[in-house]
Order: C-alpha cells, then structure tokens, then sequence
C-alpha cells in the first residue's frame, strides 16, 4: 500500500465530526491521517460534502487560465478565443458538475463569476455590462442549468440502457410501481422519488435525479429518441427557460 496516495475521511455534518476523537488509521503497516478532504478522481470531496473545497479549486485554477488567455486575447479570433475557453475553462465547470446539485446559491454564484468572466473575455463585454444577454447569444447555460442539464442527461441514458446498472437501477418509473400503475402521473413518465430526511441525503443522485427529471416537460420525459437529439431539445428547454425574461 502507497500511503502517499492512501487518503481517510470522516463525512458528516460538524457536530457529528467533532465527536470522532480518531485523527489517524492503522492500515495494515502504515498509519494514515485522517483529512478534511479527499480527490477522488480528480474531484475534491471535504468531510461536510459542501464541496466549498472543490469549487475553490476550480476557481483559482479558471481565474489562473483566465489571466493567461487575456495576455494573447488580443492575437486570437473570436472563434479560436471560444474554442480556447471551453477547453480550459468550461471544461473545469463541467466536470463531474452533476456532484454539485443541492449545493448552495453562494458556492454556485462564485463558478457564475468565473463563467461570467469567461464571456467577457470572448466577447469583449465590459466589466459592468449585463451578462446574461451575452450567454444566450454565446449560447450558454448558466451554472446551475448546466448541472441541471447534466443530470437529467443521465437519466435519459439510465432510462434507455445506457448507463451502468447501479445508476439505472434509482430511476424507477412510476408506472412499474404496484398500486399506482392507475395514477395519472403514471402516463406522464415520472419517477418515483424515495424520501429523505437529510439534506445532504435529497442530493443523491437516487433522490435528485428522479426530482430533476420530473420537473421536465412531458413532452421531454416521453420522448423515444437517440441520446444527442434529447440532449438537443433538453438544452433548448433550458435555454429559453433561463433567459426568457430577456
């Protein structure tokens, strides 16, 4: 066993982490410390699972990839500008963004910040200027649709086959559910949404996902199609929800 790449948390809320009086793990012939956060995969888990220690990494990395790209902004095409921040910046947004769902609005509001600034940047908007005309026309979903959009992706993909069984196996169609097969809601293609008492617990993935997914239009959730074409109509449906007050 490498320890220096063996990592031990506690997760809970901090009233139940001040309990543990464990700080260190004997592991086979090792001792491992006990951390606040965990990578896992190159996401970064802290011991609340508030993900504030994820989201700060990305956003000193993305403000680091944004200070570089304006010294050249100015030797770039638009086109090239986008391209260059969507590779080394959106893609740090994105990813793994579905482990984000529930977090809270001001975690959030700092990868808004980040995204905000990453418009500006291919676009040349001013500082002060109103941003969110600038996201419909670059065509892109805020932070919080895009996690939005990622999830419910999944569980298109658990629903038609494509996703690994563990993950499918959350999305239960009401409709297979004894004793409710004569519900209304059983011909609209929602889900069954088991309950939680924590709030921690209501963003699994088993929780969230259904809830995301019942939230859809029904026209979305009855739609027989390949996964790119309701990807397609699903970030439409996003699109014109997020920024039809403009």
């Amino acid at each position: 066993m490498n320890t220096e790449k063996t990592q031990v948390i506690w997760l809970g809320t901090s009233q139940q982490i001040a309990k543990v009086g464990v700080d260190e793990i004997q592991l086979s012939s090792a001792r491992v410390h006990v951390s606040t956060s965990v990578i896992d995969l190159g996401f970064s888990i802290d011991n609340q699972l508030s993900m504030s220690t994820h989201i700060a990494s990305i956003c000193r990395s993305c403000h680091f990839q944004l200070r570089q790209l304006r010294a050249v902004r100015r030797s770039l095409t638009t086109a090239a500008a986008k391209t260059l921040v969507h590779a080394f910046v959106g893609e740090r947004i994105d990813y793994c963004n579905s482990l984000l769902s529930g977090v809270s609005d001001s975690l959030i509001q700092r990868l808004q910040l980040i995204q905000n600034a990453a418009a500006r940047l291919v676009t040349g908007v001013r500082k002060f200027d109103h941003i969110s005309s600038t996201l419909r026309d670059l065509h892109w979903l805020p932070v919080r649709q895009r996690i939005t959009y990622k999830v419910a992706l999944l569980v298109f993909k658990c629903l038609h086959g494509l996703a690994p069984s563990y993950l499918a196996d959350d999305c239960i169609p009401v409709s297979t559910l004894a004793g409710r097969q004569q519900l209304r809601s059983a011909d609209t293609g929602v889900l069954f949404v088991p309950r939680s008492r924590t709030s921690i617990g209501a963003r699994s993935f088993a929780i969230n996902g259904p809830t995301v997914w019942n939230k859809l239009p029904a026209e979305l959730r009855s739609l027989n199609s390949s996964a790119e074409t309701f990807a397609k109509r699903l970030k439409t449906h996003l699109m014109t929800n997020c920024y039809n007050c403009y």
